[in-house]
């Protein structure tokens, strides 16, 4: 099978070259794809008055850190894979099937943090501890605890990827993102 992603291509060993200033194409489209959907959302929401049902994952105020900033720091700190936040990304996808409600700047952060550990714990040989993860993510480790379990419980343990749903998902991130901003401009952007 061909594969043709530039995501994709961004996390295979010895890709990082193909990196803008560190920071993997695999987690720039990911960000990118979650402000967005976070920007829709909220929209959404005020446009239609709707609740989105609080969860556990569900901050009191959104964080002062972007979507982009706040995967960074992941990035940087825990050293996971980048693959990871692609699975990540399925996960979350996953999630919200099970559960409804929406993406926000009120659950984000929270939901990343679970997604990205968890995924690494799944894929990764080495990943750190949930009481590091806490600390990177900012919160306690008893709320990382907790939030992991409902996590899992709501995606039923069901973890596996199979490489067709890994190359599908790159394949959609790297079409969302050229579709709405020119991929070279976001990596221009950060290469500065």
């Amino acid at each position: 099978m061909a594969i043709r992603s530039e995501a994709y291509k961004s996390i295979e060993v010895d890709a990082s070259e193909n990196w803008a200033s560190g920071i993997p194409l695999a987690l720039l489209n990911s960000s990118s794809v979650w402000e967005r959907t976070i920007l829709k959302n909220e929209k959404l929401l005020l446009s239609t008055r709707k609740n989105d049902p609080v969860t556990i994952f569900h901050g009191s105020k959104a964080p002062n850190l972007s979507v982009t900033q706040y995967m960074e720091r992941i990035f940087k700190y825990c050293r996971c894979s980048p693959s990871c936040f692609i699975i990540a990304q399925i996960y979350m996808d996953r999630f919200f099937h099970k559960m409804g409600g929406y993406l926000t700047s009120f659950n984000a952060h929270r939901l990343i943090i679970t997604s990205v550990m968890v995924a690494a714990k799944f894929a990764d040989d080495e990943y750190y501890s949930n009481a590091y993860y806490a600390q990177v993510g900012g919160v306690s480790r008893e709320e990382m605890n907790r939030m992991e379990l409902e996590f899992l419980f709501n995606l039923e343990f069901r973890l596996f990827v199979t490489k067709e749903v890994f190359v599908k998902y790159c394949e959609k991130l790297d079409r969302a993102v050229v579709g709405e901003y020119h991929i070279r401009r976001t990596i221009n952007r950060y290469a500065k």
